[in-house]
């Protein structure tokens, strides 16, 4: 417990700089599946896109915000707060996202996603608006 409370603010770094990573990527793969379904010439180019931005940069910066999320709660009488039970379903719901988009991204990849680019357009919101409500709930704490 002594190193959560010595380290609190550094964790909070690690975990705001992941969930900015994280965000990114969420908001970005999607768009290249618009891309993909768009232009199916540069499909290779794309699944290689799609590949490192899963791989470098999404999958580690969830699991970075999973562990400094795990570790802020266990900072003292936070784990009863309404408001976190809330988020944390907003960051279960982002992860379930996470991974359905690794899904979509192998059909791609074998050419058997019958998904259209407006489909991709449409839940390219998903995270955005998941995003909003995180931050009105870890900012207003509204209950």
């Amino acid at each position: 417990m002594d190193f959560i409370l010595d380290f609190y603010l550094w964790i909070k770094v690690v975990h705001i700089v992941a969930v900015v990573a994280w965000m990114a990527g969420l908001l970005y793969l999607p768009r290249l599946f618009v891309y993909h379904t768009e232009f199916p010439e540069n499909g290779k180019m794309l699944e290689i896109m799609e590949a490192k931005l899963s791989k470098i940069i999404l999958k580690p910066a969830m699991h970075l915000v999973l562990l400094s999320g795990a570790l802020l709660l266990l900072m003292p009488g936070i784990i009863n707060s309404p408001w976190l039970h809330a988020k944390l379903a907003c960051v279960i719901v982002l992860v379930v996202f996470n991974l359905y988009l690794d899904i979509l991204r192998m059909q791609l990849k074998q050419g058997v996603c019958s998904k259209s680019s407006k489909f991709f357009r449409t839940i390219n919101e998903i995270p955005t608006i998941l995003l909003i409500f995180i931050v009105i709930l870890v900012i207003i704490k509204p209950f």
